[in-house]
């Protein structure tokens, strides 16, 4: 059984259209989430903790908004940028912007505690970017981590991106940054929820996932 790591059951929702029925459940554990300027380390750090916690196979995901005129902000700090400045506020920096272009990202992290043969997806098999993220505070003698450096575990990546521009909030559906990242002619907001998941970073990723996963 594969344990999907999140607090939110939508997440589980969409990843059973692309896996099997009956082969994954979510598993509700609230694992570190480190600080790093690319999604990757988070998602593989996080992994880590979770198969560890699990002792079973796991699905981690970290996802974001990268806007290209700010230089790819907020991307792996989108929800605390959520949290703080707000979903608008976004907009009105961006609204100035001569470049609007941006894109959401999602990757995906699977740990099962085995290694991986050679492929066109990255492996993360080490925690040497989790741990420069965590800075020379991070707690040497802690055991976790002493079991971590010791006997790093390799985590597939997944990528999952999607296209689209920063514009005005429109449309009364979706939640966080939807109302203003417009993809197609539509916010993803405006979409129902059926055309955003065949749309979505998380779908995209979840579908490259789900063809690697029916040979594992």
């Amino acid at each position: 059984m594969l344990r999907y790591v999140t607090t939110n059951p939508g997440k589980v929702r969409e990843a059973e259209r692309y896996l099997p029925d009956g082969s994954v459940e979510r598993l509700d554990f609230d694992y570190t989430e480190v600080q790093a300027d690319e999604l990757g380390p988070i998602a593989a750090r996080g992994a880590r903790e979770a198969y560890r916690r699990a002792d079973a196979p796991v699905l981690v995901d970290d996802a974001g908004l990268f806007v290209e005129g700010l230089d790819g902000f907020p991307g792996p700090y989108s929800s605390y940028v959520e949290d703080t400045l707000g979903v608008e506020r976004v907009h009105e920096i961006a609204a100035d912007l001569d470049d609007r272009r941006a894109a959401f990202r999602c990757v995906l992290g699977f740990c099962d505690g085995e290694g991986f043969a050679a492929s066109p997806d990255p492996v993360d098999r080490g925690e040497r970017d989790a741990a420069a993220a965590a800075g020379p505070e991070a707690d040497e003698s802690d055991d976790e981590g002493a079991s971590a450096r010791d006997d790093p575990l390799p985590v597939k990546l997944f990528e999952g991106y999607v296209p689209g521009r920063i514009v005005a909030p429109r449309g009364d559906g979706g939640f966080g940054y939807d109302p203003i990242f417009e993809h197609d002619g539509e916010t993803f907001a405006e979409m129902d929820t059926d055309r955003k998941n065949a749309v979505s970073h998380r779908g995209r990723a979840l579908a490259k996932f789900a063809e690697w996963y029916a040979d594992r």
